[in-house]
């Protein structure tokens, strides 16, 4: 261990030396005035690029199956009765690697019409968008409600609509994303059900034997997680959400 300590100087002296040996790269800015309209035009492209990546989250939340998946698993936890277990970063990695599972389909074909023919050259920028929202459009029209859509179509005196295509999707977003709600909600109260009987057995058992200063959560906790356990929770409750997509 001492020798081991004792050779940590020497790395770090060796690892100084070989930065100074290879010089890094430089980044310079420059801002200026320019007379050319295609430099001030891919500019502003840059800039509405940076801008879709930062809310590239609330684009995978909303546009994605996402919001059902983590409201399931969320109301999942609280119906068991445990506060963190599984943790919010399991939570949501799980939701994560969830969607990916399920968007794959409608990743691979954006990927295959819109992301690779932009690269190469033989899309031009508005039409890789048109060509990358489509998939997306279908995805979510085919989970959106009518009476959902019909709300924010009335609201922008907009529709009816020939064709998916059509719909734009200032108003099918927010309709994908009430409607997904909805289910989400009710997947979690049909989860709530069972649990809910078991605490109402315990807390009628509690009070039939006197033992009302007693929490029946306490109780029943173990029961819910030994239920939990016994059926496969977590397999039948990914089984619905992969079967409701």
């Amino acid at each position: 261990m001492k020798k081991q300590w004792l050779l940590f100087p020497l790395l770090v002296v060796i690892g100084t030396n070989v930065a100074h040996a290879q010089p890094l790269p430089g980044l310079n800015v420059n801002m200026g005035a320019t007379d050319d309209p295609q430099g001030v035009a891919l500019t502003l492209r840059i800039l509405l690029l940076l801008t879709v990546l930062s809310i590239a989250p609330a684009i995978m939340v909303l546009m994605t199956s996402f919001t059902r998946i983590v409201i399931v698993l969320s109301f999942t936890r609280n119906a068991l009765g445990v506060q963190q277990m599984p943790p919010n970063q399991v939570m949501v990695g799980l939701a994560f690697f969830l969607t990916f599972f399920i968007m794959a389909p409608t990743f691979t074909q954006i990927n295959e019409t819109a992301l690779q023919p932009y690269i190469s050259g033989t899309l031009t920028q508005e039409e890789a968008f048109d060509q990358a929202s489509a998939p997306l459009k279908e995805f979510m029209a085919k989970h959106t409600r009518t009476k959902d859509l019909a709300l924010f179509s009335e609201y922008n005196q907009t529709g009816p609509y020939a064709s998916i295509e059509e719909i734009p999707l200032t108003t099918l977003v927010p309709a994908f994303a009430i409607s997904e709600l909805k289910t989400a909600f009710q997947m979690g109260f049909i989860i709530f059900v069972p649990f809910l009987v078991i605490d109402m057995v315990v807390a009628s058992i509690l009070m039939a034997m006197g033992m009302m200063m007693l929490p029946p959560v306490m109780i029943s906790l173990p029961f819910k997680v030994l239920l939990f356990v016994l059926v496969d929770g977590w397999y039948l409750v990914v089984r619905s959400l992969l079967i409701s997509f």
